[in-house]
């Protein structure tokens, strides 16, 4: 079985637990989850992977629009099993590259548009799921070859995070010329450099903002961003929110 379905998620929260399996992913707006006491979001940019049985809990941020599959084993074949037993063996916040992105908005329209047709809503759905199960699964070969340190290149862009970093000094940490680490990282990460270093950079701007005090343009300054406005610019495009209405959620 699979069914996909628009939904927005209200703000209060609400646990409970299913015997089937979901893959939530935003179209606009995010969501805050639990799943299995691993928390996360669900934004533009990350989804979210509840294994059946798994007990969760969530909540909608503000204003947003999930596009959520619901999936059974029941009927699927041989081949499809192992691809949902791989991407739900434990709860996952996956990061969505931009073209995975493009194909979420489609998917999105479509279904707004003709989501009473169960035929294009299970084939849209399994078109999801196989782009991303190959972006996280598929690749691992190739993905392992690139021989990229990820946990190094993380704690640099840590260090560094407030101020500018240029993907040449990052090549440099990686021990490769900058256009080769440039196509080498996209590979392996599924982002750009330049995607990778706004992502992390909104990552903590969002945690500051949630788990201290501190006034908005310390926290631009602290994330790298070169003004308030500039922070409020990127959270609202990429985030749907504003930091003031995050740090009042």
């Amino acid at each position: 079985m699979l069914n996909a379905r628009l939904l927005r998620l209200d703000d209060q929260a609400h646990q409970h637990a299913h015997d089937h399996h979901q893959l939530v992913m935003s179209l606009a707006g995010r969501a805050e989850f639990e799943v299995g006491g691993r928390g996360g979001e669900v934004c533009r940019m990350r989804a979210c992977l509840v294994p059946g049985d798994a007990a969760h809990e969530f909540a909608g941020v503000g204003d947003n629009r999930m596009l959520i599959l619901d999936l059974d084993e029941q009927g699927t074949s041989p081949e499809d099993l192992g691809l949902l037993a791989e991407l739900f063996e434990s709860p996952r916040y996956p990061t969505l590259d931009a073209d995975f992105q493009n194909l979420l908005s489609y998917a999105g329209a479509e279904l707004a548009r003709y989501g009473s047709d169960p035929h294009l809503a299970r084939a849209l759905g399994g078109v999801l799921l196989r782009a991303l199960h190959l972006r996280l699964f598929g690749e691992r070969v190739r993905r392992a070859a690139g021989g990229l340190d990820l946990e190094r290149l993380d704690s640099y862009i840590v260090e560094h995070l407030a101020r500018r970093i240029t993907v040449i000094e990052l090549a440099q940490v990686a021990c490769l010329s900058p256009s080769h680490f440039h196509a080498q990282f996209k590979d392996c990460v599924g982002l750009t450099p330049h995607q990778y270093l706004l992502k992390t950079r909104l990552d903590h701007a969002a945690r500051l903002l949630r788990e201290s005090s501190l006034p908005l343009v310390r926290i631009a300054e602290e994330c790298g961003f070169s003004s308030q406005s500039a922070l409020t610019t990127a959270m609202r495009r990429y985030m749907g929110l504003t930091p003031k209405r995050l740090r009042g959620l």
